[in-house]
């Protein structure tokens, strides 16, 4: 108890806007929304009940590397989306949840039936009684050019090139491989490939099979078009039509080097130009507004999913879902018969809950999420909702 006073004396810690203020253009790239700000705000005022925290919530917790925002709020609260409540325990201290670094050290302090954390650095000598004196301090080490992710970012990264959806089928229309190089009918990493069409001037390609659309489960109305991912290719020469002596034009195709592939390039296979790399971070938070869907496919060639594997959803940008929003899933209760009474009866069983599924990637109409805990396979059909 002693310790828990001597912690609540360092309220306005130095923040961690100071670390910002190193970084400027960081900070900008990670902006919060104002529904997350306003949550931040109110809670900040008192804390959040004691309830509300995870039943073996630590005093103190040093972020060590790999840790994720995900397991630090899943360390603290029941619920470990609800990032708001914990990084907005005293939001002037820990103003922008994106950058938490390891080796700080986060402490929970209890008062009055509510809960704060802090954020503080130990140092210095002990107090005459044998508590440890916290005071405010900026760790200054390689390590701080590496803040914390969301969520292991190993997880959503190999997808972020690789799972696309296009508003519509205009991969028909996208430069295409016409041959092969010589006794070759199947390209991998190393061989060469010629293709004809509206090559852009950039050097990397990304290359995928021809889309297939995604239909929504219950109307099947057509969402996007999903295009299989093959693998890479770059662009070593580029291609062009010669005026021959007779007058006719001959047509020379532009030349690509496979540099890696998932599956097996072919003649036809389409090719996209390979987009800047996204390197925005996923900070989990539920959806401001109800929202429900359902799992359109599941990412592959699989037909179900289990955990750390991807699915698409019959929802996106248009309807509200973010990167980064966290959302339940159902398992449709099962159609029984009820043979207790005197005439039978078919009952339905309740829905339940029995996963998680975290959002990194929206289009208009569909998006991809990772799931991040589930009990049962989950298959095209299933249902989401806000958690």
């Amino acid at each position: 108890m002693t310790q828990r006073r001597h912690y609540s004396q360092f309220m306005p810690l130095l923040p961690l806007a100071a670390a910002l203020l190193t970084t400027p253009a960081l900070a900008a790239n990670y902006p919060i929304t104002a529904n997350q700000r306003q949550t931040a705000e109110q809670v900040a005022q008192a804390g959040v009940p004691l309830s509300e925290l995870a039943p073996n919530a630590p005093d103190a917790h040093t972020v060590k590397p790999g840790d994720t925002l995900w397991d630090i709020s899943k360390l603290f609260l029941t619920s470990p989306w609800r990032w708001p409540e914990l990084w907005g325990m005293n939001r002037e201290q820990i103003n922008n949840p994106h950058l938490i670094y390891p080796g700080q050290v986060l402490v929970l302090v209890k008062r009055d039936g509510r809960a704060q954390l802090q954020l503080a650095q130990a140092h210095g000598s002990s107090a005459p009684d044998g508590t440890v004196k916290l005071s405010p301090q900026i760790r200054s080490s390689q390590q701080d050019a590496n803040p914390i992710t969301a969520i292991p970012q190993h997880l959503i990264e190999p997808f972020l090139n690789e799972a696309i959806v296009f508003d519509s089928d205009e991969l028909a229309t996208a430069p295409r491989i016409v041959a092969a190089q010589e006794g070759r009918v199947m390209l991998s990493k190393g061989d060469i490939a010629y293709a004809r069409g509206e090559l852009s001037q950039v050097k990397d390609y990304r290359v995928f099979r021809s889309a297939r659309p995604l239909r929504d489960p219950s109307t099947r109305e057509i969402l996007g078009y999903e295009a299989p991912y093959l693998g890479t290719a770059e662009l070593t020469r580029a291609g062009e039509n010669r005026e021959q002596a007779n007058g006719k034009t001959e047509i020379v195709p532009a030349t690509l080097r496979i540099m890696s592939n998932k599956q097996e390039i072919g003649v036809g296979d389409r090719l996209s130009p390979v987009p800047q790399r996204n390197f925005s971070r996923y900070v989990p938070h539920a959806p401001a507004q109800p929202i429900s869907g359902q799992i359109v496919s599941v990412y592959g060639d699989a037909l179900s999913a289990g955990q750390n594997q991807i699915v698409a959803l019959n929802r996106g940008s248009r309807d509200g879902l973010e990167r980064g929003h966290v959302l339940a899933l159902w398992r449709d209760g099962r159609r029984v018969t009820d043979r207790t009474a005197e005439k039978r009866e078919e009952i339905k069983l309740p829905d339940e809950r029995h996963g998680v599924l975290f959002v990194f990637q929206t289009y208009s109409r569909v998006s991809y999420a990772l799931i991040i805990s589930v009990q049962e396979p989950v298959g095209a059909g299933d249902r989401f909702t806000q958690p």
